[in-house]
């Protein structure tokens, strides 16, 4: 059997599309391309998983990024190290590398531990800038199904002991907003 070439692509959010990824590992000479739409962070990547089953020794897996693998470094390496133990040959476009070589395999290394690095500064510098807001007295995260007059509301009648789903049809939320809001309440 000949050493097949695959692709695997990967974007963050399903809004975004892996388009530009399967047009750069086709022309790489991919013979399938893989995809997912979530997060990286995610371990549960079905479009990976297919990938990983696919791959026999001999094989390449073609990626346009080493962040496309994982966000870790512990995710990126053991993805790695696993395919290297197979006889997988792993490419990266972006790098210009080849993942077998010693010197792929440091690099690749340095590059996997700045990709987490970069995850962690936006993070760092998403919780700066909620922190911020809330000081100034500003909503953040998603907004309030319910005014503090409306939770008031819903406080008192679930006290006088009207059913959650009356509540929250009177309302016009969800029974899970009105758990949420009457939660220390047990009539």
């Amino acid at each position: 059997m000949t050493a097949a070439t695959y692709g695997y692509a990967r974007v963050s959010t399903g809004q975004q599309t892996t388009d530009q990824q399967d047009d750069a590992l086709r022309a790489a000479g991919c013979s399938k391309v893989f995809g997912d739409k979530l997060s990286g962070a995610k371990a549960d990547r079905p479009g990976l998983a297919a990938c990983l089953d696919q791959l026999r020794p001999g094989d390449t897996l073609v990626i346009v990024a080493l962040d496309r693998l994982g966000r870790s470094t512990l995710q990126v390496l053991s993805t790695l190290q696993e395919l290297h133990q197979r006889g997988v040959i792993v490419k990266s476009l972006r790098e210009s590398l080849d993942f077998s070589t010693p010197l792929g395999q440091a690099v690749a290394t340095i590059m996997s531990a700045l990709a987490e690095m970069e995850l962690a500064l936006i993070r760092e510098r998403a919780a700066a800038a909620r922190e911020a807001a809330r000081a100034r007295g500003k909503q953040t995260g998603r907004p309030r199904v319910l005014d503090a007059s409306a939770a008031a509301l819903a406080r008192r009648m679930r006290a006088n002991g009207e059913p959650i789903a009356v509540i929250a049809k009177t309302l016009g939320v969800s029974r899970a907003s009105v758990y949420r809001y009457t939660e220390a309440i047990t009539p």
